[in-house]
């Protein structure tokens, strides 16, 4: 058993805050009994968050900060494309709230987009993506595909880094990062003028103005493309902390703690091996069955002092 926690801890001040009075007995039970590895230490400027990173170790797939190949990795896995070493990327449709001085980035969820709106919009971009040698194509409403060799070395942040967040110390870099902001510039326009920008506004949904490129890079041909069979992973999370609200993120933690945190310490404590990974914003924690107690370890054990709070802040 492997469970993976993104957004443990937080750099929205409201959860921050919160943090310190958070109580978690089954994961401070968890803590005294696991053994605590190395962190994996970042920071919140990293373009891949320590969730992500983890995610990608756990799948054997490169974690190169920004250069993550999710799409080319989901490509891989599916049985009616042939295997290719093809350079592809995740497109989001997503909505930009522009400001004077400040373009934000919502969260694309929120626009609960259709297949049926996705493939239209796919449809009238294509021909100007194959202009530049690139393909898309939108098997999934909120989650496009697109092919093409300017994916190959291009460094783009997270979706779960950008939500909410000004865009503008998080623009991709690369070779043909210049010419992929030209072509975001044309489908910002394309994206106005399509009919389904009022059709949209008329029904009260908030339109599609621009797009998001992420999961970036290939995949070889000659590798299998696999998931961790014993990984789960339990986003609920996410977005009370992208939303800034901390009364959400602490009912999520403390139903974390009751339900599968529990069933993890029942489990360790029959003698199963157990694997936790804790992520914040600017690391990630991972916890296991077995070994020997580090000093750390054996000093909060003695005195039963150690509460999950502290080691939540260090993420």
């Amino acid at each position: 058993m492997h469970f993976l926690i993104p957004f443990a801890a937080s750099d929205s001040p409201a959860c921050r805050a919160a943090l310190k009075n958070l109580a978690l007995p089954c994961l401070t039970r968890l803590l005294r009994l696991l053994e605590v590895l190395a962190p994996d230490l970042g920071d919140q400027h990293s373009l891949t968050p320590p969730h992500e990173r983890a995610l990608a170790r756990a799948h054997a797939v490169p974690d190169t900060d920004g250069r993550v190949p999710w799409a080319a990795w989901q490509v891989a896995q599916d049985p009616t494309q042939p295997p290719n070493n093809d350079a592809w990327a995740w497109v989001t449709p997503c909505h930009f709230t522009v400001q004077s001085d400040t373009i934000t980035l919502n969260d694309p969820a929120a626009l609960q987009l259709g297949l049926d709106e996705a493939q239209a919009l796919v449809a009238a971009m294509q021909p100007f993506w194959a202009e530049d040698g690139l393909q898309l194509s939108a098997a999934e409403p909120q989650r496009w595909l697109a092919r093409g060799p300017w994916f190959a070395d291009l460094a783009s942040a997270s979706l779960d880094r950008v939500v909410g967040r000004d865009l503008s110390q998080w623009l991709p870099s690369g070779s043909f990062a210049l010419a992929l902001r030209r072509l975001m510039s044309e489908m910002q326009m394309l994206l106005y003028q399509h009919p389904l920008f009022d059709a949209r506004l008329q029904r009260g949904q908030t339109p599609v103005n621009a797009l998001w490129v992420s999961g970036c890079g290939a995949w070889p041909a000659a590798r299998t493309a696999q998931r961790a069979a014993d990984l789960q992973v339990d986003a609920r999370l996410r977005q009370p902390a992208l939303d800034d609200d901390a009364k959400a993120w602490v009912n999520a933690w403390q139903a974390l703690d009751a339900g599968p945190l529990q069933q993890m310490l029942q489990a360790q404590q029959r003698g199963a091996d157990v694997t936790l990974t804790l992520c914040g914003e600017r690391a990630a924690q991972r916890l296991v069955s077995g070994g020997s107690p580090s000093v750390w370890q054996r000093f909060h054990r003695l005195f039963e002092r150690q509460r999950a709070s502290h080691l939540l802040e260090q993420l």
